[in-house]
């Protein structure tokens, strides 16, 4: 697909059911016992939270969601600050099985990343061990296997950690106060 034909905006409250039905539909998210109705009311309720935040979603995180000729193809759910407090975090992607590997999921990775290295230097993600093509999907986009977490979501399931950074927290910290404008005001501090 085309990115000229790929078109990725916030939820809105007419996308709830076609992610919900996304997500109930593809056998990993069964897995991880995410029902139709389930779906919904997490969409419903991340909705309901940018709608109080003034259309912010900073408290549920923010949802993306790809539109490609009239249809829902495909939403991501990330949050700027999800990982450690610092680093930005993908909490679901999902695509349209018509169109994986047609570039939506690259597409909505990289908007997600957009927003979240504009923020800080990593984005961090966990992928189901047992999702070799999630995992060899996110090493294409540049990320690293740093860890796995046992039993983390779902008893029996464990979870790769994978990150993709453009360096270290301090990194991005020495990079902003290099682009402040300096003071002209000569006040020396001390602190014994």
């Amino acid at each position: 697909m085309s990115p000229a034909r790929l078109r990725i905006r916030p939820l809105h409250a007419i996308d709830i059911d076609p992610c919900a039905r996304l997500i109930a539909a593809d056998p990993l998210w069964k897995r991880y016992h995410i029902t139709l109705a389930r779906a919904r009311r997490l969409l419903r309720e991340v909705l309901a939270t940018a709608h109080r935040g003034g259309g912010r979603m900073s408290e549920a995180g923010e949802f993306a969601v790809a539109h490609s000729g009239g249809q829902v193809v495909g939403f991501i759910w990330f949050r700027l600050d999800g990982t450690f407090h610092h680093s930005g975090y993908v909490r679901w992607i999902g695509v349209a099985p018509h169109v994986r590997g047609q570039g939506v999921g690259a597409g909505l990775m990289a908007y997600a990343e957009r927003k979240i290295f504009a923020r800080g230097p990593n984005v961090f993600l966990m992928v189901s061990a047992f999702n070799a093509g999630a995992q060899a999907f996110y090493k294409r986009l540049g990320y690293t296997e740093i860890g796995a977490v046992p039993n983390y979501a779902i008893w029996g399931i464990t979870e790769r950690l994978f990150r993709k950074t453009r360096g270290p927290l301090g990194a991005t910290a020495a990079r902003v106060a290099a682009r402040r404008p300096r003071s002209t005001s000569r006040i020396s501090v001390s602190v014994s």
